[in-house]
């Protein structure tokens, strides 16, 4: 029985992909919205789709609980190339649906767009996986190695599910993993930021507020004056190999596309720092003696934990405030994976061909699940479809090209990594 080939799965995806638009549009139509709604209808529908064609999965308990389940699924064989999808199936909630121009469960296809809440991030990621496994399961071709596909329900909330599949041995041994969260075409993220969660708090002396400014020690007040100085904090750098520089590079020129700022790219190499939360008083008559702020500080790849308390600590003098204390919750560190490697290189090279266009591979400024795969040691990227002014807002969207368009890629990605030719 003849073998089928990589250029037969390329034409597969391609005769198919009318069924591939259907199922971004079924996932959508799905109201699961974190944490408004339940997770089940969409773990329901994956498991259908799945067993539809021939692939049996697993519902699992993760750390999130009933209500949050992850879905395991694996084809192929035991020896060879081992690889994971992972994507999530929830999404954000819509907010105002004055704010959107179309229903955004509707998942209606117009100007050549499919339109609705998770269209980028990522309902139409998670169906190229979905999809891809389909058509390989199907075809009869013969896998060196295994895909496993990982699914999570809580991702744009706790984010625990991935994790609880690392943590359990469903990652173990993996030559390569493919997120297929929102990117766009022109870039492979390779890499993330780590995670710090700073506390600042201030401590002050009570009073009646008729008389603050003469009796009592205003914590919230205090608090002010070492925030003004936070933004030092950005100061701190990254340390990289020599043989990160190349997609250092490719970062800080991605950025630069992406926000309007000269000075934007320094958010890769550099600590960025967001004050997110404020909490002091308790009430308006009275002088507050404790005020606390909660900072979400990103450390890039190979930054110095003590780089970043020497900086606080001289935040804090320069302030000229007594009575703060700091605490740090080193929650990542920065990870990356390299550019040369058998994942990155095959698939920027399917993404040119398909797109015929240049693909830097680069560091994401933000952090993500991957970290959980690049800490057991295994290849990590993120690449999917996106059109990113809608994520996480109104009128969330994704073209119908970038969708068929990463489904090539995939294929022809898994056919490089699995042996096929």
């Amino acid at each position: 029985m003849p073998q089928v080939t990589k250029e037969e799965l390329h034409k597969k995806v391609l005769d198919h992909k009318d069924e591939l638009v259907s199922l971004c549009q079924d996932l959508i139509r799905i109201k699961n919205q974190s944490p408004l709604d339940p997770q089940e209808p969409a773990v329901d529908f994956v498991r259908g789709y799945l067993a539809s064609h021939g692939i049996d999965s697993q519902r699992l308990v993760a750390y999130a609980g009933e209500d949050y389940p992850v879905v395991y699924a694996r084809i192929g064989s035991d020896e060879g190339f081992r690889i994971v999808l992972n994507g999530h199936v929830d999404v954000v909630p819509v907010g105002n649906l004055s704010g959107w121009d179309f229903d955004p469960f509707g998942a209606e296809v117009f100007d050549g767009k499919i339109h609705g809440r998770g269209a980028s991030d990522m309902k139409c990621g998670l169906a190229v996986l979905l999809f891809s496994m389909a058509l390989l399961n199907e075809s009869g071709a013969n896998l060196k190695g295994d895909i496993r596909l990982h699914v999570a329900t809580d991702e744009e909330i706790a984010g625990t599910g991935t994790k609880w599949f690392c943590d359990h041995g469903y990652a173990d041994g993996a030559d390569a993993v493919m997120v297929g969260e929102p990117t766009g075409h022109d870039t492979i993220e390779i890499g993330q930021k780590g995670i710090l969660h700073l506390t600042l708090t201030v401590h002050g002396t009570s009073g009646h507020g008729s008389t603050g400014n003469y009796k009592g020690d205003n914590a919230i007040t205090k608090l002010a004056r070492v925030i003004l100085h936070i933004d030092e904090l950005i100061s701190v750098p990254g340390h990289y190999l020599p043989s990160q520089a190349h997609a250092v590079a490719n970062s800080r020129t991605i950025a630069e596309r992406t926000i309007d700022n000269p000075l934007v790219g320094n958010a890769i190499d550099h600590c960025s720092a967001n004050v997110g939360i404020i909490e002091g008083g308790g009430k308006i008559n009275q002088v507050p003696d404790l005020a606390s702020c909660k900072v979400d500080v990103r450390l890039p790849y190979g930054c110095k934990h003590e780089d970043v308390v020497a900086v606080v600590d001289r935040i804090i003098e320069e302030s000229g405030v007594s009575g703060v204390e700091a605490s740090y919750e080193w929650i990542a560190e920065g990870n990356y994976t390299d550019d040369t490697c058998l994942l990155v290189t095959s698939l920027k090279d399917n993404i040119e061909s398909v797109w015929g266009e240049e693909c830097l591979p680069a560091y994401q400024w933000a952090s993500s699940d991957a970290a959980h795969y690049r800490a057991l040691g295994c290849p990590t990227i993120q690449f999917g479809p996106a059109n990113n002014a809608g994520i996480h807002g109104y009128n969330e969207d994704v073209d119908v090209e970038d969708v068929v368009h990463a489904a090539e890629i995939y294929m022809l990605t898994l056919c490089d990594m699995l042996g096929i030719e």
